[in-house]
């Protein structure tokens, strides 16, 4: 999936230090949602319990944050393509349409795919991440966060999600906040290019000039 982290200037409409406001409010829950494990049936039954996938994924994870930057992006694609898979075959294909659309830049129609897979699949964390990154190319940031909060909920390690929310603080014009949301992305993903990228750009922002 395409990073989110853009260079349009933020979308503000009529009233922008309101509109930045109540964005900044709703991305703040959704970094306190992500803070806090989830503690809901899915995660809190025993590591035994869980199918393969999930314990083939929680092993990967612990092997990225200790990985090289080399070996960190080929664990990184493993793990991704891992979120990608729903256990449905109708889900699954909902979702590359969706995906299919946004490569088109069709935003429009990714979300009409996607708003079918998270009625379908409402605990399929990819469904409103992806569906979050089409939200965003509209500019409809609000609901972009919304999504994200759905699916860092339903999985707290997702560093692309993550990254998603950064990038909204980006848009909306709050430098700092989104280096500190990028800074939870390398505790799960150190080697992160595009949050390390977006992080060096935000440093001069943040820290003030180097002397």
């Amino acid at each position: 999936m395409r990073a989110f982290i853009k260079t349009r200037k933020p979308y503000l409409a009529a009233n922008p230090r309101k509109l930045v406001r109540n964005f900044t409010r709703m991305a703040l829950l959704v970094v306190v949602t992500f803070s806090i494990p989830y503690v809901g049936p899915a995660f809190a039954q025993d590591v035994a319990q869980q199918n393969a996938a999930e314990i083939d994924t929680q092993v990967l994870l612990a092997q990225l944050r200790d990985a090289n930057a080399e070996d960190a992006e080929a664990i990184a694609k493993k793990i991704k393509r891992s979120w990608s898979r729903s256990g449905s075959a109708s889900a699954d294909l909902l979702l590359k349409r969706g995906r299919d659309a946004l490569v088109a830049r069709k935003p429009k129609i990714a979300i009409e795919h996607l708003t079918a897979l998270t009625d379908h699949a409402p605990d399929f964390a990819e469904g409103w991440h992806v569906r979050a990154s089409a939200f965003y190319d509209q500019e409809r940031y609000g609901l972009a966060v919304e999504d994200l909060a759905r699916a860092l909920t339903l999985n707290p390690n997702h560093f692309e999600a993550i990254q998603g929310l950064g990038a909204v603080f980006e848009q909306l014009g709050d430098p700092k906040r989104a280096y500190e949301v990028y800074e939870q992305v390398l505790t799960i993903h150190p080697h992160h290019a595009a949050v390390l990228e977006a992080m060096g750009r935000l440093e001069s922002k943040v820290k003030g000039p180097a002397l």
